[in-house]
């Protein structure tokens, strides 16, 4: 399973009806910096970690769920 961590962002961000600029207020970036995000399949910890607490979700848990998928395959 592939994950593209931007657009399930994005996907969570929309889900909430909240705006990309409420998102880079968050975050104190430029709106133009979050519209980057959404196009990266892959994102650094630490800023996920930042934007899992600013949208009250842990947005951790789609790689867990590949790693209990592959679990579950080997056994």
């Amino acid at each position: 399973m592939q994950i593209h961590i931007g657009h399930i962002i994005r996907d969570e961000l929309h889900r909430q009806s909240h705006t990309n600029q409420w998102l880079a207020d968050q975050l104190s970036v430029d709106r133009s910096t979050v519209q980057r995000l959404f196009n990266k399949p892959s994102i650094d910890t630490q800023q996920l970690l930042r934007i899992s607490k600013v949208l009250g979700k842990d947005m951790f848990v789609y790689y867990s769920q590949v790693l209990n998928d592959v679990a579950d395959v080997a056994t």
